[in-house]
Parts: C-alpha cells; structure tokens; sequence
C-alpha cells in the first residue's frame, strides 16, 4: 500500500466561476468582478500542471464540455477516488450542478493510459436522500494504516463515512470542525482545506476541532501513527494552507500547495515540511478565491494497478 502517487488526473477548466450553489455553505469561496474569471483560471491551470510535470508528476488532463455548465468541475478529487485494488468510488455531491461533473469516458482516458480497473463502488444514489460524501474533499484517506479522517458537515454525512469505511476496509476517524464566520462557528464544508496527511507528516488545523475530546483523538491517531504534526492556525487555513498533497515526483517527494498557502508558512513549518519533501508552490488565486478550493482539491489520485 502507498500513501503517495506519481499519477494525477485533472480536469482543464472550460466554464469556470464562482458556483453559487456551493456558496451556500462553502465560506471560502468569494465573487471577482468584471474579469474573464475562465481565462484566467485556465492560466493558471496550465502553469500548475506545466510544474508538476515539470518535476516528473504524471499528469493526465482531461477536458470538461462546455454545454455541461459545470463550473466547479476543476475540483474531480469530490466525486472520484482511484485505489490500488483496482475499485474506483463514486461520490454523492450535494450541489446538484457537480453532479454532471462525474464523466465515466476519463475512466477509458486512464486504461487508454495503462491502468486496470476491476471495479466501481457507487454511492451516488444517496443524492436522492439528501446525503452526501464529497470523495477526498470529505475524507482524509491515510492508505498505509487504513484511517480515513472525516470532518462531519453538510456534504460528509456520518452514516456513509462509515459505509466508505466498511467496503474499503478503513477505520473512520470522524469529528466536528468548525470555522469562525460573521462571528458564528460554522462547520468547515470539506476535510481536506483543514488537514492533510503525508508519508511522515499531517499538516492540522487543530483550533478547528472545538471539542477537546475530539481533537484528542485525532491527535491519538496521528501519533500512533509516527506523523510528525504540523500545526496550522485558523487563519492560515483560510489562506488554504490546509489545502495540501503530497506526491512522487521524478526522483523526489513534493509536497503540493498554492502560492498564497505557501506564503502564509512561517519559517519553522516550511522547515519541518523540508527535512521530508520539498514544497512545490504555484499561482492558483483565481480559482482558490472564486472556487473556493486550492491545489490538493484540484488534483485526483491515480492509485489504480498497471494493467
């Protein structure tokens, strides 16, 4: 079993803009007025996939269709994960505009590309319950000891957390997390902008768990684990510092982040993230400040067998 991939599937931005479907609970998300918001998310797309291939990271791109109306659909990582079993898991999406994002022909783009694929584990039909579980948004997958860490919201439904768990043979690690907003403490809509587990490290936003016995149990997991912990605070977070992936390069391990996250590491943390990996930074401010998501969001796992 790996943590890390070398193999990364993303989607190119044809529509994008800020969703005003997910805005309803995603508070990160915020409107930029009077620009071209596609053309420049597509720049910047460009240039991220440009330095992770740059650095030997596989990379397939795949292109949404316009018509579609998808405008979150540079996010795949909500509706897809890929495992080293061959099973690929399909996600409920609570937007219902995200839902058309999940396009089974990029499934023969990656056997076009050499990977087997044995099997789809579909949780989709729980959209017409209202329940939802926004892939590796929602879960923090730690593949090696086989935890997955879930933040309950809106789009994490609890009951389907332990579902995933059960058929992918995962213990669930669930807790509450929670963001400041016009003075209340709402829930945190997506795991992955608060934590991120590496090979050897998790990068935590630990003042988003306000309960103490919560925030305990995480760290327990964490530990036991031999992950070295990282803290966050909550306005780092806010600047997607949470937001990250680590991956396998050509001949080294990288962790992957945007610039604005990068930026808001004190020196101490950028220390600690390099004595494991390097750190592999680019411009994505467009798509983070209107889609509400950063660099780990943007990228998909390929964890699936070679053929």
């Amino acid at each position: 079993m790996r943590q890390i991939t070398d193999t990364i599937l993303m989607v190119r931005p044809v529509g994008f803009r800020m969703n005003e479907q997910t805005a309803v609970n995603n508070y990160f998300q915020k409107k930029i007025e009077g620009k071209d918001i596609n053309e420049l998310a597509a720049k910047e797309f460009d240039s991220f996939v440009e330095k992770l291939r740059g650095v030997g990271v596989k990379v397939i791109v795949v292109d949404d269709l316009k018509e579609d109306d998808t405008p979150d659909s540079i996010f795949p990582n909500n509706w897809v994960s890929f495992h080293n079993d061959g099973q690929i898991a399909l996600y409920p999406m609570f937007a219902e505009n995200r839902r058309k994002e999940r396009r089974l022909e990029y499934f023969a783009r990656l056997e076009d590309e050499g990977f087997k694929i044995k099997d789809i584990v579909d949780y989709t039909s729980a959209e017409e319950d209202d329940i939802f579980l926004e892939g590796t948004g929602s879960l923090i997958l730690d593949r090696v000891n086989e935890k997955a860490y879930c933040a309950i919201s809106p789009r994490a439904d609890e009951e389907l957390v332990i579902e995933f768990c059960e058929d992918f043979e995962y213990t669930p690690v669930i807790f509450n997390a929670y963001q400041t907003v016009e003075g209340k403490r709402l829930p945190i809509y997506h795991t992955n902008v608060l934590m991120c587990v590496a090979e050897e490290f998790a990068v935590i936003c630990l003042d988003t768990i306000d309960d103490a016995k919560e925030r305990k149990n995480v760290l327990k997991h964490l530990k036991m684990d031999n992950k070295e912990i990282i803290a966050i605070t909550e306005e780092q977070m806010h600047e997607f510092a949470g937001n990250m992936l680590q991956v396998k390069g050509a001949d080294k391990k990288y962790l992957v982040m945007s610039a604005r996250a990068h930026r808001s590491l004190t020196k101490d943390q950028v220390q600690k993230i390099e004595k494991h990996c390097e750190i592999l930074s680019s411009e994505i401010s467009t798509i983070e400040t209107c889609g509400g998501g950063s660099a780990r969001c943007m990228m998909a796992e390929v964890f699936l067998p070679k053929a």
